[in-house]
Formats: structure tokens, C-alpha cells, sequence
């Protein structure tokens, strides 16, 4: 239900300054679910700009807002 989520939602005041960077440990979803990744941050970019470079045809449907009719017939009834 919908907005059982939003009531779990808490806004706070931004802190000021803005982040530079996120560090990510992977040590608990490595240990709980033996996860590892892939790819390291380079490939794992290289891959994804190429992948949209070859899938043209994509990108240009995302941005007519095609996707929107295909999500409203798949997904409107459920």
C-alpha cells in the first residue's frame, strides 16, 4: 500500500555543504549473500555508455516518452 511507505518516510534538513563522495563497503552483502561484483567502476561506465551508444533505437523511444504507453498496458491493472 502506498502510503503505508510514504508514512515510513522521515524528511530531514540538508546538511550543509554538499558531499563529495560516497564510500560503499560490500563486505555485508559479500558475506550474507556471497555477492561480488562484476565490474569495477571503469569497465562497469565503459560498458554502460556503449551499451547505450549501440541501442539507439532505445534512447530515442525513452525520449519520445513512448515507454509511457507500454507501462500503462503492462502495468495499469496490476
Amino acid at each position: 500500500d502506498e502510503g503505508y511507505y510514504k508514512r515510513l518516510i522521515t524528511f530531514v534538513k540538508d546538511r550543509p555543504g554538499h558531499d563529495r563522495r560516497y564510500a560503499i563497503n560490500c563486505d555485508k552483502i559479500k558475506n550474507e549473500l556471497d555477492w561480488s561484483r562484476q565490474y569495477d567502476f571503469e569497465e562497469g561506465l565503459d560498458s554502460t555508455i556503449k551499451w547505450y551508444m549501440n541501442h539507439q533505437d532505445w534512447v530515442d523511444r525513452v525520449r519520445s516518452g513512448e515507454y509511457k504507453m507500454w507501462l500503462e498496458k503492462n502495468y495499469k491493472l496490476r
